[in-house]
């Protein structure tokens, strides 16, 4: 098996989903077959059972890894710290310690303008995104500093370019961007490397756009540099391996950009 054979990584955000190729259609479940290919220990949360027991299902059968499916929702209302802590509880009660935690779980309204956004909407994206990786982190931060451990958050280029439309979703993850570079530095001192990735890729749910509304695919959705968008698994999959590897250790702190399979450390 791979190097993270023995490791456990939690991803939120990580049930199945395919493309019509029969690659991984969503960033959370690219992740999570990128770590099975290297043996690790998966805990996936997500608020759709289906989906986390088909991932399961698949991953443990084409991997032989241990994979913990949690059902599991930040959002208003809840008992957000309570839900994190118990994630982190049945991890190590399955796998005995956390190794990696992503957060990668983000829910939102796009297509409302400003103006237009509603209070329950803009909540919608800061708990799902924002606030989760806060209470994660918090949950997750003992055991990740007696492993020695790796945080990856997911931030967006929505954010760094002020995309229309995506004003909650945007200020999610510049706030989940703000709070990786404190963790980097508050956390060093743990031996707890911290960064963060902002992806674009290609999923099931733009795919599924683009056949179910080609026009409007073609005037709002462009096309990397690149010539071509990132793949769930093989690009930022296999970046987040790789920032979970010892030899990695000295990037805390990094935003990493992802277009098109390029990364770039601005």
């Amino acid at each position: 098996m791979g190097f993270l054979t023995g490791k456990t990584v939690i991803i939120t955000g990580g049930g199945r989903a395919i493309l019509e190729n029969g690659k991984a259609g969503s960033i959370g479940y690219g992740i999570a077959t990128a770590y099975a290919k290297e043996g690790a220990n998966i805990v996936i949360t997500g608020r759709n059972v289906k989906k986390l027991e088909d991932a399961k299902e698949e991953l443990e059968r084409l991997y032989g890894v241990k994979v913990l499916p949690v059902q599991a929702d930040i959002s208003a209302g809840s008992d957000n710290a309570a839900i994190a802590a118990s994630v982190a509880e049945k991890a190590i009660a399955e796998f005995g310690s956390i190794d990696v935690l992503i957060n990668n779980a983000q829910a939102s309204a796009s297509g409302v303008t400003l103006a237009n956004h509603t209070t329950e909407q803009f909540d919608l994206a800061i708990y799902s995104g924002l606030y989760a990786a806060f209470y994660y982190m918090q949950a997750c931060y003992p055991h990740l500093a007696a492993s020695k451990g790796s945080v990856i958050n997911f931030a967006s280029g929505a954010g760094l370019f002020g995309n229309f439309g995506q004003c909650a979703y945007a200020a999610a993850k510049e706030g989940i961007r703000g709070l990786t570079r404190v963790a980097a530095t508050e956390w060093s001192k743990d031996g707890i490397n911290v960064n963060v990735i902002c992806p674009l890729a290609w999923t099931a749910q733009l795919e599924n756009f683009q056949k179910a509304y080609p026009d409007a695919f073609e005037k709002n959705v462009h096309t990397p540099p690149m010539g071509f968008f990132g793949d769930p698994e093989e690009h930022i999959g296999r970046v987040c391996v790789q920032l979970a590897h010892p030899d990695f250790k000295y990037m805390t702190g990094e935003t990493i950009t992802l277009e098109g399979g390029l990364g770039l450390r601005p």
